[in-house]
C-alpha cells in the first residue's frame, strides 16, 4: 500500500549558516569525560531528554554492575576479536560528541571489532546479538570492512539492561556496508549509543535503525567522509509506546567534495507519554563543493496524549553543491484513507493495520533480509494489537 502523508500534518526546520559545534552542543568531541560538563536539560543537545530516567549515565553516578551476552554469526573469512582499550582501531571513526558517549568510551574494558578483508563479498550476513542480563554496562564495538568488500551486518539488541556503548563502522575506499541495528529492547530498557561511520573514498554505507523496546532509547548516528565520492544513505524506523522515549540525533558532516547523502527516518506513535525525538543535522562546511543531500523525517500520531519533536537542520557554507534539502511532517490518520478501504468491506483494524505497514514498507524493505522484514512486520501488527 502506498505512504499518504498525513491530513493535517505540519512542517518544521530551519537553514542556517554555521557550525553545530558551536550553536548546538556544548563543548567540543573528545574522549575524555571531564570534557563534557554535566547536563542539565537546558542545553540544546539535552532539552529533549528526561535526565532523570538516564540511571546516573549523564553524571558519572552509574555504577558498571551488569552484563549483556554477546554472540556473533559470521560467514567465514570474518574476523571476530576481542581486543583491550590499546587496540589501534579503537576511536578511528571519530570522538565522542556528547557526555555520555564520552562516559562509555572512558569506561569499557574490552573491545568487539569485526573485520571484513578487503576484496570480499560476503554472500551471508554478519549477526550480532545483543543481549541484556540486567544492570549497568558499557560497550565499544568497531565494524571494519575493507576496500572494494561488501557486507550486511545485523546488531541486535534484546533483554533488559542499561547500557552506553560508542559503535564505529571504518569503510574502506570502495566498500559497501550495510547495518542494521534494531533495538527491541524489553519495557525497563535504557539505550544511548553513538553510531559514527567513517566512509571511504567512493565507498557506500547504508544504515537501517529500527526501535522498539525500551523504556528510554537515544542514538546519535553520525557520518564523516574520508574521501570523495562517498555516499551515506540513514534509513530509520521507529514505534514509540506508551510512556517511552526514543530519541534519534543524526548529524552528517560534508566536509569533503562530491559526497552524497539521503536520510529518511519514520515513526508512529501510541499511547499516553509516548514521545519520539528526531534530529537532523546536516553540514556542508566551505570545502565540500559538489555535495547532494537530503533529509526526510515522518512522523503518525495513532492515539492522543503523544508527543513529536522532529527538528531538520541544513547549513550550507558553499553554494557550489548539486542539491540540498529537507522535510519534516507530523500527522494523525487520514480519515478519508480509513474510509475508502472501511467501504470496501475492510474492518476497522484491519484497515488502521494496513495504513501503517504502509507507511513502514518502503523502509523496511530497505533491510533486504527476508527473515528480519518479516519480524519486524510482525512486530509492527503485534504493537498494534496492543492497542485495541
Amino acid at each position: 500500500m502506498a505512504e499518504t502523508i498525513p491530513a493535517g500534518a505540519t512542517t518544521d526546520g530551519a537553514i542556517t549558516v554555521g557550525h553545530p559545534a558551536d550553536a548546538r552542543v556544548s563543548a567540543a568531541p573528545s574522549f575524555d569525560v571531564a570534557d563534557f560538563p554535566v547536563p542539565h536539560g537546558r542545553e540544546e543537545e539535552w532539552r529533549f531528554t528526561p535526565l532523570e530516567r538516564l540511571r546516573g549515565l549523564h553524571d558519572g553516578t552509574a555504577v558498571a554492575d551488569g552484563g549483556v551476552k554477546v554472540e556473533v554469526t559470521a560467514p567465514e573469512g570474518v574476523i571476530v576479536e576481542t581486543v583491550g582499550r590499546d587496540d589501534a582501531r579503537l576511536g578511528r571513526a571519530g570522538k565522542p560528541v556528547d557526555r555520555v558517549a564520552a562516559q562509555a568510551y572512558s569506561s569499557f574494558e574490552k573491545a568487539s571489532v569485526i573485520s571484513i578483508p578487503k576484496d570480499t563479498v560476503l554472500t551471508e550476513p554478519v549477526r550480532i546479538a545483543v543481549h541484556g542480563e540486567g544492570g549497568m554496562v558499557y560497550g565499544h564495538q568497531v565494524i571494519e570492512i575493507g576496500a572494494f568488500s561488501e557486507a550486511v551486518v545485523v546488531l541486535d539488541h534484546t533483554g533488559e539492561a542499561t547500557l552506553a556503548a560508542n559503535v564505529e563502522y571504518l569503510i574502506g575506499d570502495g566498500a559497501k556496508l550495510t547495518v542494521v541495528s534494531v533495538q527491541d529492547w524489553g519495557d525497563t530498557a535504557v539505550h544511548a549509543a553513538q553510531h559514527t561511520a567513517l566512509v571511504g573514498r567512493d565507498a557506500t554505507f547504508k544504515s537501517v535503525i529500527v526501535t522498539f523496546g525500551g523504556s528510554l532509547v537515544r542514538l546519535s548516528p553520525r557520518v564523516v567522509y574520508g574521501g570523495p565520492g562517498g555516499e551515506a544513505e540513514l534509513y530509520g524506523l521507529y514505534f514509540t509506546d506508551q510512556g517511552q522515549h526514543q530519541e534519534h540525533r543524526l548529524f552528517i558532516d560534508h566536509d569533503t567534495p562530491h559526497c552524497r547523502s539521503n536520510v529518511a527516518y519514520k515513526g508512529a506513535l501510541q499511547g499516553q507519554d509516548a514521545h519520539a525525538v528526531w534530529i537532523g543535522d546536516v553540514l556542508i562546511r566551505a570545502a565540500a563543493e559538489g555535495t547532494d543531500t537530503y533529509e526526510l523525517n515522518r512522523n503518525l500520531v495513532l492515539t492522543d496524549g503523544a508527543r513529536v519533536d522532529s527538528v531538520p537542520n541544513l547549513e550550507i557554507e558553499t553554494g557550489e553543491i548539486i542539491g540540498a534539502g529537507h522535510a519534516s511532517a507530523t500527522g494523525r490518520f487520514d480519515d478519508e484513507q480509513l474510509f475508502y478501504l472501511m467501504a470496501r468491506g475492510i474492518p476497522s483494524d484491519e484497515a488502521r493495520r494496513l495504513v501503517v505497514r504502509g507507511f513502514f514498507g518502503e523502509l523496511v524493505q530497505q533491510i533486504g533480509l527476508p527473515d528480519l522484514e518479516e519480524r519486524l512486520m510482525a512486530k509492527i501488527d503485534a504493537e498494534l494489537e496492543a492497542s485495541v
